[in-house]
């Protein structure tokens, strides 16, 4: 089957001709998944690259697992959940490298150390707004990077991505009132963050 004729299938038919082996039908998968599964990765990891590496890791794991699937769920469910697993383990790997790094406190910051920087100055009259728009992305980036990440997951899952209490709950397989749970937290620790950094909205 052509490349034209394979984009017009469902994600469940695509599946099932991936088990068959066509990698065609699972290019397909990876070019409609690709901008959300890299999204999901970013947000949970905080680092572009990393996010890279966790989004090729995930097609190479469910290219291999697909015949695991069995459509309980749907496909990008099913994807992304590999992508929240593989981006707890490359946190967990970061964050042990961390602990073995020393630094210098003569050494300038990285890139992404969540330092609020206010836009370069700019001729354009809504200059001013647009820089409190960018400290305020800023800050809510560091806000939901800060937090611990059963609540970032549920946080980006439902609130980011804008997926269902029971998608949410398959990806991270817990029940729906535990997503609910974790949420809520979530979000009250990202506005009381947000207060603190900027002062009330």
């Amino acid at each position: 089957m052509g490349v034209d004729a394979i984009d017009i299938l469902d994600d469940t038919a695509l599946a099932a001709a991936c088990r068959k082996g066509d990698t065609i039908a699972f290019e397909c998968l990876v070019r409609r998944h690709q901008r959300m599964l890299l999204n999901v990765a970013f947000r949970i990891t905080g680092v572009y690259e990393d996010a890279c590496d966790v989004v090729q890791d995930a097609y190479i794991a469910a290219w291999r697992k697909m015949s695991d699937f069995r459509g309980e769920a749907k496909v990008s469910t099913w994807m992304t959940s590999i992508v929240i697993n593989l981006s707890r383990n490359r946190l967990e790997q970061l964050q042990a490298q961390e602990k073995r790094t020393s630094y210098s406190l003569n050494e300038t910051l990285p890139e992404g150390d969540c330092t609020l920087r206010p836009d370069p100055p700019s001729g354009r009259p809504s200059a001013l707004h647009q820089m409190e728009e960018e400290e305020l992305r800023n800050a809510l980036k560091c806000c939901i990077e800060a937090l611990a990440p059963e609540f970032r997951e549920v946080i980006v899952l439902r609130d980011m991505q804008e997926m269902s209490y029971e998608e949410v709950s398959n990806v991270l397989n817990v029940r729906e009132g535990t997503v609910k749970s974790r949420l809520f937290r979530a979000r009250d620790s990202v506005k009381a963050c947000i207060k603190k950094r900027l002062g009330s909205l």
